[in-house]
């Protein structure tokens, strides 16, 4: 039993030191940019690649994050419903305020229901910013800078200085020759690793016109972030559903 359980401690022994080693070599420090006309000109170029002006003009659009959750987000009244699991819940996505069910019944204990939709507010921040970060680089408080990178291409670095629920994240936005994101390299509170990288592929243009990254795939271990179920519309009877919204009336 001894011998076992030196075994065990020098393994975990060396699975540490190997983790601590990777971090050390792969961690890389939040670089230094560059505000000004040429960040503009790369926010710009980025913006019109995309079709933000499409995305302005999607009202109402319905999808998944990595199969896990279900969202159908009206962004013109700022109401979404997330769905997963058991749990459906509608809520307004200023306040966090709405209702919840659980298999099908309606939760109507005040304080079960707020636990229930915050977590699906906190899900459907992560999740829509994952969907169009691009259309979220000029939101009050958020900077950019331009910066050379190792293959002497331009890159956009975006800091957002305040607003959701982890400000002063930031990230590095790697682009293609038409101002397209390739991937992006990320300094955010939730991973200790500074300057991961994940990739923007398999670039959707949705029925009004906006452009989505739908795959996303992770240097580290090659995790991927699917974006399902995409269906975009600008009413409800363009997106051939019902509105669930207004049982919040």
């Amino acid at each position: 039993m001894k011998k076992l359980l030196k075994i065990l401690l020098s393994l975990i022994l060396i699975l540490f030191l190997g983790l601590f080693i990777a971090y050390m070599l792969m961690n890389e420090n939040l670089p230094e940019g560059k505000d000004g006309p040429e960040a503009e000109a790369l926010a710009q170029k980025m913006l019109l690649a995309t079709n933000k002006a499409a995305w302005d003009t999607t009202h109402i659009i319905r999808f998944s994050f990595r199969g896990e959750h279900q969202h159908l987000w009206d962004k013109k009244n700022h109401l979404a419903q997330t769905e997963w699991e058991a749990y459906r819940t509608v809520y307004d996505v200023n306040t966090a305020k709405g209702k919840a069910w659980e298999n099908g019944i309606e939760i109507t204990d005040p304080g079960q229901a707020d636990e229930i939709i915050r977590t699906a507010w906190g899900f459907f921040l992560n999740d829509s910013y994952w969907l169009n970060p691009v259309a979220k680089i000029y939101d009050k408080g958020v900077t950019r800078k331009s910066l050379t990178l190792e293959d002497g291409s331009k890159g956009l670095l975006v800091t957002h200085g305040d607003g959701g629920i982890t400000p002063g994240d930031s990230y590095l936005w790697i682009l293609n020759e038409k101002g397209l994101p390739k991937a992006w390299k990320m300094w955010v509170n939730i991973i200790p690793l500074g300057g991961l990288e994940t990739s923007w592929e398999d670039w959707t243009q949705l029925s009004t016109g906006a452009m989505v990254a739908r795959k996303h795939q992770l240097e580290i271990g090659g995790l991927g972030i699917p974006i399902g179920d995409l269906k975009a519309a600008g009413t409800w009877a363009e997106l051939g559903e019902e509105n669930p919204f207004t049982v919040l009336d």
